[in-house]
C-alpha cells in the first residue's frame, strides 16, 4: 500500500535530516514529520479520486464529494498540524479520532468491492481489510507514540 510506503520511507529521510540538522536523532519529530508527508500524500487522493472515495461512503450520508473534499482538507490541516509544536498534541488526538471515524468507510468499500481509484465495482473486497485495518492500527499507534506519548 503506498501510504505506508510514503510513511516509512519519509520516516527514514526525516531521521537523516534531523540528525544532520539537530546533531541528534530526534525520532518523535522525525514520525511526525513522516506522518505529516502520509497525510498530505493521501489528501491529494482526496481530490483525485473524488467520485471513486465519495463510494465509499454509506448511500445513507448526503454530500458524499463534499464530504470527501472536506476530509481531504481536514488531513492538509493535521499534516500541517503535526509539525507545529504548539498543535501537535491537539491535532494528535484528532487524528487518531479522525483515523477510527474512517475506519468505517474502508470496511464499507471492501465489502463493496469499491476500487477507489478507478471508480468501480472490482476492488480487493473483503481480504483489503486483512491489510487495511491492521494499517489504521498502526496509523494510531504511530500518532499516539509520536504526538501524545512524546
Amino acid at each position: 500500500m503506498k501510504p505506508l510506503g510514503v510513511l516509512l520511507s519519509s520516516f527514514i529521510i526525516a531521521v537523516l535530516v534531523t540528525k544532520i540538522v539537530y546533531k541528534e536523532y530526534d525520532f518523535a519529530l522525525a514520525a511526525r514529520i513522516a506522518m505529516s508527508i502520509m497525510l498530505s500524500f493521501t489528501a491529494i487522493g482526496h481530490f483525485i479520486f473524488t467520485q471513486g472515495m465519495s463510494m465509499m461512503i454509506p448511500k445513507f450520508i448526503p454530500f458524499k464529494e463534499s464530504f470527501v473534499y472536506l476530509t481531504g482538507v481536514f488531513e492538509i490541516l493535521m499534516a500541517i498540524g503535526l509539525v507545529i509544536p504548539r498543535f501537535t498534541y491537539i491535532s494528535g488526538w484528532t487524528l487518531i479520532i479522525f483515523l477510527l471515524l474512517m475506519l468505517p468507510a474502508n470496511i464499507y468499500g471492501a465489502i463493496n468491492h469499491i476500487n477507489y481509484q478507478k471508480g468501480t465495482f472490482d476492488g480487493n473486497g473483503l481480504s483489503y481489510l486483512w491489510f487495511r485495518i491492521p494499517l489504521q492500527i498502526l496509523f494510531i499507534i504511530w500518532t499516539y507514540i509520536c504526538t501524545i506519548r512524546m
